[in-house]
């Protein structure tokens, strides 16, 4: 079974860093491209960031340029997202998902992706 699984997740303080990760369970997510969305208490889940399958191309939420990075590992089937200048309201349940497909009007959206993992939670304190 395809699974996806996030680690990382945790408290900070606001301004902080947090590093969370995506491993998937098989090496044929190294040709999908990866992404990680956000979902707060109440509210719907959104596009935080996106890598294409090469790694060649990345995508960000406005609210997130500049301040986060997400990346491939070596092996391509692992997907990072570098937080840094963390705010209170970055808090929330981080997911990353993968996407068989997807480009720069495509991968900011939740129906261009197949799987998904169970989710971190990253909590910002001010």
């Amino acid at each position: 079974q395809v699974q996806l699984v996030e680690s990382g997740g945790g408290l900070v303080q606001a301004g902080g860093s947090l590093r969370v990760s995506c491993a998937a369970s098989e090496r044929t997510f190294s040709n999908y491209a990866m992404g990680w969305f956000r979902q707060a208490p109440g509210k719907e889940r959104e596009f935080v960031a996106a890598v294409t399958w090469s790694g060649s191309s990345v995508y960000y939420a406005d609210s997130v340029k500049g301040r986060f990075t997400i990346s491939r590992g070596d092996a391509k089937n692992t997907v990072y997202l570098q937080m840094n200048s963390l705010k209170p309201e970055d808090t929330a349940v981080y997911y990353c998902a993968a996407a068989a497909g997807c480009g720069a009007r495509t991968c900011i959206l939740l129906s261009a992706y197949r799987y998904w993992g169970q989710g971190t939670q990253v909590t910002v304190s001010s």
